[in-house]
């Protein structure tokens, strides 16, 4: 008898309607918000230069801006350099120039957690532009979003 009572209450017991989970943000997604929100997600640097220049420290400001608007999201500061270095300079120049990135964005107030580095060095270089623009565009840190 109680048993059939338990069963009619819980018939009666309008169920709450499923719910649908929202669709996750994408990884290129975010990172496309990342570049039109914040202006670019990469700063350039010169021959073997890793220090941050003016217009390297407002990118990565908007960056951070970004990253603290976002606080689910990680990033991975990938840093690459040039075809005219032999590979394991290239290596310790793109960890230096991904270092100080993250470092800077730190300073800023991105928490440390949420921030790595990864060093590509000439592994990974930009298509050649027009006149050898390629080569310019190769000395740079690329900030990655990730989930």
């Amino acid at each position: 008898m109680k048993l059939a009572l338990l069963l009619a209450a819980a018939q009666l017991t309008p169920l709450p309607p499923p719910t649908v989970p929202s669709a996750p943000v994408e990884q290129p997604q975010l990172q496309m918000d990342l570049v039109l929100k914040a202006g670019s997600d990469r700063v350039y640097f010169s021959g073997n230069d890793y220090g941050l220049d003016v217009a390297a420290r407002a990118s990565l400001a908007a960056q951070a801006r970004w990253l603290l608007a976002n606080p689910a999201v990680s990033a991975v500061i990938e840093g690459h350099s040039d075809q005219r270095d032999s590979r394991d300079h290239a290596i310790a120049i793109g960890e230096r120039r991904a270092t100080a990135v993250r470092d800077y964005l730190i300073s800023l107030g991105v928490p440390t957690y949420r921030l790595s580095i990864a060093s590509w060095g000439k592994e990974r270089p930009m298509p050649p532009g027009p006149a050898g623009a390629g080569v310019d565009r190769n000395g740079r840190a690329v900030v990655v979003v990730v989930r």
